[in-house]
């Protein structure tokens, strides 16, 4: 008996009779077309003026009476043409190819660059095609995230500043300062748990954080009490402060464990961030990620926590964990990523955000010891510059001679960024490394940054030991560099074009222990509107002379923020008293080169 598998059906499947099904769909189609000539009117002009809406809504119309009954039908088809008029934006939007809208856009785009070159330092018949262009050029460089902005050699280093602002009002070490974009305000935290917040036009005091008292009830061990999150301030050393792209928001974290979130504006305490889900141990290096509301902190129990200071959020996110030793410095930039440090593990790490990975880059000094154990005799062959037990070893020559002096690196300090893959790195053995992401090893090492430090011993004589890099900061996108130490001067840098290496171009005044660092862009007219930064600006304008047609962008002024003291911000094994050294905070503003 065959299988019924295989077997032909006996009866006749409903699908194979189709004729009725058909017919009662072509009677549909029909009745739905036939009210169009009055009751339709609206409906027929709009398939008059656009031409090819008539097929794409003719289809629709006929797929939609598909579905519907025979009753329903008109009813809604009536309703739906009475909504959509003439010349709507609905009708619009659909009609509009992607090309179309492209160009739409990039129209509307270019109206506005004339604009606002128009409304700048360019009257409306000297924008040509070549300014455009490279106005359009340098939006589309910020956006990708690489340095496209060469502007030190329109600088002047050479001179000392002379618009230089000193603010006092902290009892102990300056720990860190920043300033807001829009150059309104200048914050400053110090060790003694106050944060003063300045106007930085006349650099007169505006308002005051002051360093909250706990109650002393059910006092506990070091690490055993239970922080409060309601305490609306710090109770102990503030170490590090950042402000948001809007300057809105006001994040400062302390060696209290305590991470707390201020509005600017209001000068008023929001939140603090404390208890299981904050730091274990002391909070050193707080930053934004730029344009956004996220923010990054560091801390001495070796993670790195991920905020959301969005005002619908105002929470934690997430924990990174890798560092084996102290997160002592961290940056970041526009993108979902940032850069920390970790002390004596001397590492520096590229977190990914969003793909929860991190790329470790190993610096330090390289033993000779080591080379020889782990490549046989390649630590010889290859002619290295230090010595197995750290002390300083005169290089090989080979090629060229080599005068500098390196020395093993027991610890990295600091970090900055300077676009989405450069960064820079300093540590104690006074050497700042430029590092690519595409690289394990540093592109370039500045070896003995700022000099030595000379120590007269009874014994050995005078003894010199490098001075390490305590603050690092650049000017975002750009190939200016700024380190300090404690020598008394803030330094200046400039990369090369390539990228692959930086020299220094100037040196500034700075009497102290550099605790922090900052460049930034301010808003056009500052310069000119501050009270403390027009003396240069006098000067300067007398020798300036305009070009019949300009083909580039002009160079914008910037301002260097520094916060100074008389010691180290995470501790007191230095002392510098000498030279005028004082616990303030100094903003410095350079106007570029004029044109004789």
């Amino acid at each position: 008996m065959p299988d019924s598998f295989f077997s032909a059906p006996s009866k006749k499947r409903k699908r194979i009779n189709s004729n009725a099904h058909s017919d009662a769909r072509n009677v549909t189609k029909k009745f739905a077309r036939k009210p169009t000539t009055a009751h339709d009117g609206k409906k027929q002009g709009s398939m008059k003026v656009n031409g090819n809406l008539k097929g794409k809504k003719g289809r629709a119309d006929e797929e939609l009476s598909d579905q519907t009954d025979e009753e329903g039908a008109v009813d809604d088809m009536d309703l739906r043409a009475d909504d959509v008029g003439v010349g709507d934006s609905d009708d619009e939007d659909e009609n509009e190819t992607p090309a179309e809208k492209r160009l739409r856009l990039a129209q509307l785009y270019l109206e506005s660059v004339k604009v606002g070159l128009a409304d700048g330092e360019f009257d409306a018949a000297e924008i040509d095609k070549e300014l455009i262009s490279a106005r359009l050029k340098q939006d589309v460089l910020e956006h990708s995230g690489k340095v496209h902005l060469f502007i030190a050699d329109s600088f002047d280093f050479t001179q000392p500043p002379t618009s230089v602002l000193r603010t006092r009002g902290h009892r102990f070490s300056v720990t860190s300062a920043v300033a807001s974009e829009s150059g309104n305000h200048l914050f400053t935290s110090g060790k003694e748990g106050h944060i003063i917040k300045w106007d930085l036009a006349t650099g007169k005091k505006v308002a005051t954080f002051y360093k909250v008292r706990p109650s002393t009830t059910d006092r506990k061990g070091k690490g055993k009490a239970v922080l409060d999150p309601d305490i609306k301030g710090h109770t102990d050393e503030v170490l590090s402060i950042a402000l948001s792209g809007d300057g809105k928001l006001l994040a400062s974290a302390g060696r209290d464990r305590r991470l707390c979130v201020w509005d600017t504006e209001k000068g008023e305490w929001v939140k603090t961030f404390a208890g299981p889900l904050g730091h274990k141990d002391a909070i050193v290096g707080v930053a934004f990620r730029k344009g956004t509301n996220q923010l990054y902190s560091g801390s001495f129990d070796r993670t790195l926590k991920v905020y959301d200071l969005s005002p619908s959020v105002m929470g934690y996110v997430e924990t990174l964990f890798g560092h084996q030793d102290h997160v002592l410095s961290l940056d970041a930039l526009r993108g979902e990523t940032c850069v920390s440090v970790g002390g004596r593990d001397k590492t520096v790490r590229y977190w990914k955000i969003v793909d929860e990975t991190q790329l470790v880059f190993r610096g330090g000094g390289r033993s000779r010891v080591r080379e020889v154990l782990e490549g046989g005799l390649k630590g010889d062959d290859e002619g290295d510059d230090v010595d197995a037990d750290g002390t300083q070893l005169m290089p090989k020559a080979k090629g060229k001679e080599r005068e500098e002096k390196k020395f093993i690196e027991g610890s990295i300090e600091c970090v900055a960024m300077i676009d989405e893959t450069t960064f820079i790195s300093g540590g104690d053995s006074g050497s700042i490394c430029l590092w690519n992401t595409l690289k394990k090893k540093p592109i370039f090492t500045q070896a003995l940054a700022h000099g030595f430090n000379e120590v007269l011993s009874e014994s050995e004589g005078v003894i010199k030991t490098p001075r390490w890099i305590t603050a690092l900061a650049s000017l975002r996108y750009t190939d200016l560099i700024v380190s300090g130490s404690w020598e008394g001067d803030i330094r200046m840098w400039k990369l090369d074009p390539k990228l692959k290496s930086f020299s220094l171009v100037g040196k500034i005044v700075a009497p102290g222990v550099v605790n922090s660092l900052q460049l930034l862009t301010p808003p056009k007219g500052f310069v000119e509107t501050a009270s403390w930064a027009t003396q240069s600006n006098s000067a300067s304008d007398t020798t300036t002379t305009k070009p019949a047609k300009w083909k580039e962008l002009a160079v914008s002024p910037f301002l260097l923020v520094a916060g100074l003291g008389q010691e180290h911000r995470l501790g007191r094994w230095l002392s510098v008293k000498e030279g005028g050294a004082s616990n303030s905070a100094m903003v410095v503003a350079f106007s570029p080169r004029t044109l004789a």
